[in-house]
């Protein structure tokens, strides 16, 4: 067996163990009931991220174990790049996650009212974009999550104007734990860390809160519409409760 194959679930298993210690189950906790509460009271909990930071947000909704109510924002300019090249590509990827503003432009295409909260999603915390959507929703009143690696982001030094990282911007913070520069990994005679763990942290810490959220909403006596699986042999049940959820869905977005 290859080494560097075991000790990369190793490190995964090892980031998990850390992510889901008891003071940061704490924080995900308090954010889950947040996201319950505002729900039940007919808002939106948008989730973003941007680039592999994107990955995590998309799996709060629509799939199967999630719950309507989530709403990934997708910005296909910044979360869609597997061309590498021409349209769609790294190259724009690379411009316009620090460009300052496209932010703020982002969040202005969507109907953020009061109540509603904002996860965000970002290894590093630095890029412009994650801090400029930090900050104008604070400034709208909403609550802002802020998923995110402490041990790189208090390392690497600011590059919005307000001299802030997310984890600066944030009302929660939920860390990570992952360490500097993702990757940590080290072949021998190869100079470069491999084996990057922050999506896959950052991913069970987004259902985390998904499952915390329905709880919760369980718990106020709500009836949570989750996702179902069609690929079974229940594929009607599932289809005529996901229709229902989409229904919801609707409704949701018909009060904006």
């Amino acid at each position: 067996m290859s080494t560097i194959i075991e000790h990369y679930f190793a490190e995964t298993q090892a980031r998990i163990a850390e992510a889901s210690s008891p003071e940061r189950q704490k924080v995900v906790e308090q954010v889950a009931e947040l996201c319950a509460a505002a729900i039940a009271d007919d808002r939106l909990v948008h989730t973003f991220g941007t680039g592999h930071g994107s990955f995590a947000p998309l799996e709060m909704f629509p799939r199967t174990g999630t719950c309507v109510g989530f709403h990934p924002i997708v910005e296909t300019s910044l979360g869609n790049f597997s061309n590498i090249f021409g349209d769609f590509g790294l190259s724009q990827y690379r411009y316009l996650h620090t460009n300052e503003g496209f932010g703020r432009a982002i969040l202005d295409s969507h109907h953020l009212v009061t109540g509603d909260l904002l996860i965000l999603f970002s290894h590093s915390g630095i890029n412009n974009v994650i801090v400029d959507m930090a900050l104008a929703a604070r400034e709208q009143g909403l609550v802002v999550v802020g998923v995110t690696s402490v041990p790189h982001s208090s390392n690497a030094p600011a590059r919005h104007s307000s001299g802030k990282r997310l984890f600066e911007v944030s009302d929660f913070v939920i860390d990570t734990g992952v360490p500097i520069n993702d990757a940590s990994l080290y072949i021998d005679g190869f100079p470069h860390p491999v084996g990057p763990t922050s999506t896959v942290v950052a991913s069970a810490i987004a259902h985390a809160i998904v499952v915390g959220t329905i709880e919760k909403l369980l718990e106020r006596g709500e009836t949570p519409y989750v996702m179902v699986n069609p690929n079974t042999a229940d594929v009607a049940l599932a289809d005529a409760q996901n229709a229902k959820n989409l229904e919801e869905t609707w409704r949701l977005f018909k009060l904006r």
